[in-house]
């Protein structure tokens, strides 16, 4: 594919006019579309994707145009440049891909249904009309629409509608925005709705297939949501209403068009009567990130696709932050801790990895750019540490300064770094440029060297082989002695007599306190084992901070695997579920170490037994009334470790959950539903019990309940049921695509059903690619594999079949990565497998 030029240099639209007439027994779609703007040339581009364009006019006659497949363009001669109104009219088809305008499918009372959706970003909006498809590129935007409607059918999009003539709905003009936050829907939907105190009104929207009870929670969060933003940014949410939309089939978690978020199901909606603590706090988060956006990337938006960061690391930190304000007891930024920080040190210690800010010019690589770990997790903690480093009462002053300077317009990272150090009088650009420039992060080192000094050096830390290029950061340290500078740019530090400092300070030296800073620190041993004599001082993300860091060395081969077997059994009767989260995360890793079936798995599963024992027997199988938030976060894990050991109590106490609830799985305890699920399928499985519960997951609509049916599911141990699973992964009535790759890493997470999860990707990759490939998680499923495998023998496999590949726009740096990822845990397993085994073997 051609290098994607910027159109928006030759044409600069100013307003749209969208007609389309959208047949849904046809599957086509008809439209005409008007442009005003102004041409800087005669010969322009708009973008178009899969439109048969028949004709383009200027003042109603005819002009002449190229169609510019490889381009995703149509390149037009205008009569002369300037001011021009063009009109072009096209078709166009509805597609299954879940990009630009699609059905998802639903059932009510067993006869199948749909609604049409719209997915534009990146660059699918050109797909549904002519544009120039570019963030820069923002104009305002009417649309009327026609539909093969039929009574108690409802349509909405951005901004209000305002009449409906001869069954064309017409709708206000848009305030500017790019193109890629275009949205509307519609078929038979339900609503709730309410009022901010400011006026906006705000809806959650689903099929009729949910209960009315599921759209309470999102409404309220989505309500208290835009009221603490338009307190916090001290700006005025911008347009008259906030509709939140759960669609069928979404292909993202969720997607932040103005006036009109959609959202995957399970991130939207939720029984209030029977839904775990962690998947409120999902949803929650979810909802506030897209409406963080609502000014933080709509109002304001990104120049180009490299700074994309701008729009999704902001939202990604304001997601806590408004959260923490709603439901305080919550404790939120301990899920920030369980999530952001791990995904982004894990992913951001490979050689290879991109930067925050990353060029990008080819459409293919725009969507490869989205990856989690560093764009939204590593990008969220850049933030975090400018917030430590400013406090809340500068870090408002600068963006209420920058939302007033480029509202409907776009802005660049300098920017937002500019009226952040205009408030704040620092200077936070040339601290935050090695973190946005610069892939990876550096390992902080701290030791007493022989002359008694307390020496802090820093070194760029790997996972596995990497090329050290000498990369320095400038690190906000926050240690807990005055010694420390606030900001360490330099590549050694030396802070003065360590034994004087010791005997001020009274407790042991620390860095990255609240584990803010994207860094991780080595202590020596004398340092590291003051902190560990005083353990149990510390607060939960300090404990938790750690056991992380060190899994983390031990990972990068910069201390022994083994030596974190004490830690855990130290640390095993924590009642933090942050702590616990950890602690399960390290002692999960050491499967890899123990070939299945082996004298080694089975001492490793009595060490699971005896790291889980107590607080199984402390919590139990089901939640008592009145517990604390961190008992119900902190019951799954030990429950997984005590099956996982083979518990017999624990087995039949939750086989006799099952029995007991038989006919009415999905009123079972959302905490734990899925763990009674998993171990019937597990120890108690059969041909019945798998059809009814696969049936149960293509009745439900409860996506909680769905969830947990595909986590459960996969892990059957009977190789015909692992083939009848398989064997529906075409099959979108029973899986759809958007959760394809859920079901493809349970069933490959099995040892039961590796080879055969593996052997389809494999065999049908082509297929994938065309169902998924236009899809930003495509890559997603090359990811999937690598974070399982961990043998030579898997990792020869993998680069068999996704090396050939390596020059796939899109995939290049995804399969160079997973190749580095697996390539590093084969060697530390080889390197660590014997002392690992000893040390269980030890601890039992």
């Amino acid at each position: 594919m051609a290098e994607n030029t910027r159109l928006y240099d030759l044409f600069q639209p100013d307003h749209y006019d969208v007609y389309l007439d959208i047949n849904r027994a046809k599957k086509t779609i008809a439209g005409t579309t008007t442009i005003n703007g102004h041409a800087s040339q005669p010969v322009i581009k708009l973008n178009q994707k899969y439109l048969h364009i028949t004709a383009v006019t200027v003042d109603q006659q005819p002009v002449p145009f190229t169609v510019k497949d490889d381009e995703e363009a149509v390149e037009i001669t205008l009569p002369a440049a300037g001011d021009v109104k063009l009109s072009v009219d096209y078709t166009a088809p509805l597609t299954d891909t879940m990009m630009g305008i699609y059905p998802s499918y639903y059932e009510v009372n067993g006869e199948q249904k749909q609604i049409i959706g719209t997915q534009f970003e990146t660059t699918a909006a050109r797909q549904a009309f002519p544009s120039v498809d570019e963030p820069a590129a923002k104009a305002t935007f009417s649309l009327a629409i026609k539909f093969d409607e039929h009574p108690g059918e409802t349509i909405i999009a951005n901004m209000p509608e305002n009449h409906e003539e001869n069954g064309v709905h017409y709708f206000d003009e848009t305030v500017r925005m790019s193109t890629y936050l275009v949205a509307f829907a519609f078929g038979e939907l339900q609503s709730k709705l309410t009022t901010t105190k400011s006026g906006v009104r705000v809806g959650v929207f689903a099929t009729k297939a949910h209960q009315p009870k599921e759209l309470d929670f999102a409404l309220d969060i989505a309500k208290r949501a835009i009221e603490f933003y338009e307190d916090f940014y001290q700006t005025p949410y911008p347009l008259p209403h906030s509709w939140q939309l759960a669609l069928p089939d979404f292909s993202a978690g969720a997607m932040e068009n103005w006036g009109l978020v959609t959202y995957r199901e399970a991130y939207l909606l939720l029984d209030p009567d029977n839904t775990s603590l962690d998947m409120k706090q999902l949803v929650a988060t979810v909802i506030t990130h897209e409406l963080a956006h609502q000014w933080f990337g709509d109002l304001v938006t990104m120049k180009w696709w490299d700074d994309l960061w701008l729009n999704e690391s902001f939202a990604n930190m304001m997601e806590y932050v408004a959260v923490d304000t709603i439901h305080p007891e919550w404790k939120i930024w301990e899920l920030f801790q369980t999530s952001e920080a791990p995904m982004a040190l894990q992913r951001d210690a490979t050689d290879g990895v991109q930067p925050v800010h990353v060029d990008v010019n080819n459409p293919a690589e725009i969507d490869s750019i989205f990856d989690p770990a560093i764009v939204y997790a590593k990008g969220s903690r850049m933030l975090v540490m400018v917030r430590a480093l400013l406090g809340d009462k500068a870090l408002r002053e600068g963006l209420k300064n920058y939302f007033a300077a480029h509202q409907y317009n776009n802005a660049a990272g300098n920017d937002l770094w500019q009226a952040l150090g205009d408030a704040s009088g620092l200077n936070i650009g040339q601290i935050m440029h090695s973190w946005l420039e610069q892939p990876g992060y550096p390992v902080v080192i701290a030791k007493v060297n022989d002359q008694g000094q307390l020496v802090l050096s820093q070194q760029q830390f790997f996972i596995g082989d990497g090329q050290d290029t000498g990369r320095t950061w400038q690190i906000p340290l926050h240690s807990n002695y005055p010694a420390a500078p606030q900001i360490m740019a330099d590549r050694e530090v030396v802070l003065g007599d360590y034994q004087e400092m010791r005997a001020a300070a009274d407790e042991p030296f620390r860095l990255n306190v609240g584990n803010n800073s994207h860094f991780i620190v080595k202590y020596d041993d004398q340092l590291l084992q003051d902190i560990l004599d005083h353990a149990d001082q510390l607060d939960a993300i300090s404990q938790r901070q750690l056991l992380q860091d060190l899994r983390l060395l031990a990972e990068g081969q910069q201390i022994s695997y083994a030596a974190l077997l004490p830690l855990l059994t130290r640390f095993a009767d924590s009642h933090s579920a942050i702590v616990n989260a950890e602690l399960y995360h390290i002692a999960n890793s050491l499967k890899m170490f123990a070939t299945p079936g082996s004298a080694e798995e089975k001492q490793l599963k009595r060490f699971f037994n005896l790291l889980s024992q107590d607080q199984v027997a402390r919590l139990g199988w089901l939640p008592k009334d009145g517990e604390s938030n961190d008992d119900q976060l902190t019951r799954p894990y030990v429950l997984n470790a005590a099956l996982y050991a083979h518990n017999e109590e624990a087995i039949k106490a939750a086989h006799q959950i099952f029995i007991d609830n038989q006919d009415q799985l999905a009123s079972l305890s959302a905490d734990v539903r899925g763990l009674i699920l998993k171990n019937e399928v597990q120890n108690f499985g059969s041909h019945e019990l798998f059809d009814q519960l696969l049936t149960a997951y293509q009745q439900t609509t409860d996506p909680s309940y769905k969830a947990d049916l595909r986590m459960a599911i996969p892990t059957t141990t009977d190789p015909e049921l692992i083939k009848t699973i398989i064997g529906h992964y075409k099959d979108s009535n029973v899986i759809k695509p958007q959760d394809l790759r859920a079901w493809y890493r349970g069933v490959l997470a099995n040892n039961a059903g590796q080879e055969a999860a593996w052997s389809w990707l494999r065999e049908d990759w082509q297929w994938l690619e065309d169902t998924v490939g236009g899809d930003m998680e495509f890559a997603s499923f090359i990811t999937v594999s690598a974070g399982i495998f961990h043998t030579p023998a898997r990792l020869a496999e993998f680069k068999e079949f996704f090396e050939p590949k390596i020059d796939t726009p899109g995939l290049t740096r995804e399969i160079k990565m997973d190749i580095r990822i697996i390539e590093s845990k084969v060697a530390l397993v080889e390197k660590e497998q014997a002392a690992v085994n000893a040390a269980v073997a030890k601890a039992i």
